[in-house]
């Protein structure tokens, strides 16, 4: 069955992966990925992997095949994806080229062995680091560089090297002048150059194309895909509580202008815990590129909020939807950090 096919099922999100013939060729990612191609020819990376779909973004370490999530293949699949999880990792052509260039840093790195060479390892660290998915970044750190939302360089040595390779290799940008004053950023992105140099007269040492969970063999549902990827539960201390209330109560304080002769609109409450939800979606991307908070994280932290207001029954003048939106931003982003850094969000 081919996904033309597949989608027409009304049941087509409890069929088996496999079955939904998804395929990069006639969708949108197809000319992307020509565009990338011609990315790496311009930037003369002597190498161009073998693209295929599976669950997430990745390159299996040893191998240059680079893997594209598979609900990008489908407009149906997004918004499902985007639905479910709360974002959307490669929303539109220039954030998929992004990613496609952090990938292909991984993908130069196994294919010439890089982490084995004594100044890569002194640049970046030993590639055997454990691999920890909670990382505690250093905002605007200047040893690192900006490329992927969150911190992403300082969660691991592999990780530096590809988000310092796609810097490095991405179109019209002037990395020595953007970063002039980050001399260790700077070193990195100084010895990307001159080993890509040095890779166009070398043959790469592997060149495996092994695959992890193409979609052509997912024996799972999408249904099943999602229930794996649900929230992460978490525990949140009672002086959340108090937070809110600063918040919607000092907002429904009646300011010395009012006057009796106030206006219908004017007395127009809305509930809070109705601001909290709308603002769930939007948040999430914007808190994890500035803060390194995940987004599964931060959507539990925003759906617990959100219940807390609603058992609270906290409320705004209508006339205070700015005012509210920028405080509720405000708590969120404070919370988030302090559970970056400290591990809680009350430490």
């Amino acid at each position: 069955m081919g996904a033309k096919e597949a989608f027409r099922e009304s049941n087509w999100s409890s069929l088996p992966i496999r079955d939904l013939g998804l395929v990069i060729a006639g969708t949108p990612l197809e000319p992307v990925l020509k565009d990338f191609e011609g990315e790496l020819a311009r930037a003369g990376v002597p190498l161009v992997p073998h693209f295929y779909l599976s669950t997430e973004w990745g390159v299996v370490p040893g191998t240059t095949a680079l893997a594209i999530p598979f609900y990008l293949a489908h407009p149906e699949l997004s918004e499902k994806h985007a639905a479910e999880v709360g974002h959307l990792e490669g929303r539109g052509r220039e954030e998929q080229l992004r990613y496609l260039r952090h990938e292909m840093g991984h993908v130069v790195n196994y294919a010439w062995r890089l982490y084995d060479e004594e100044e890569w390892v002194k640049l970046f660290g030993p590639i055997t680091r454990p691999y920890l998915e909670d990382y505690r970044p250093s905002p605007f750190s200047r040893r690192y560089v900006r490329h992927l939302p969150g911190w992403y360089a300082q969660k691991h040595p592999d990780e530096d090297w590809a988000e310092t390779f796609a810097v490095w290799m991405t179109p019209g940008r002037d990395w020595r002048a953007e970063y002039a004053e980050h001399p260790m950023a700077l070193a990195k992105l100084e010895y990307c150059d001159r080993t890509l140099a040095t890779l166009r007269e070398r043959p790469p040492v592997v060149t495996s194309s092994e695959t992890d969970e193409e979609v052509a063999v997912i024996p799972y549902s999408v249904e099943q895909f999602y229930k794996g990827l649900e929230p992460i539960a978490g525990e949140f201390p009672h002086g959340l509580d108090g937070a809110l209330r600063a918040i919607f109560e000092d907002l429904a304080a009646p300011a010395p202008s009012d006057s009796a002769a106030s206006t219908p609109a004017d007395a127009e409450k809305r509930a809070a815990a109705v601001l909290l939800r709308a603002l769930e979606r939007p948040l999430l991307d914007n808190i994890y590129r500035w803060t390194g908070h995940f987004p599964e994280r931060t959507r539990t932290l925003m759906r617990h909020l959100a219940q807390r207001a609603e058992g609270l029954a906290l409320v705004y003048p209508a006339r205070e939807e700015a005012a509210a939106t920028l405080a509720v931003t405000t708590l969120v982003t404070a919370l988030a950090m302090n559970h970056v850094t400290s591990g809680d969000y009350l430490p």
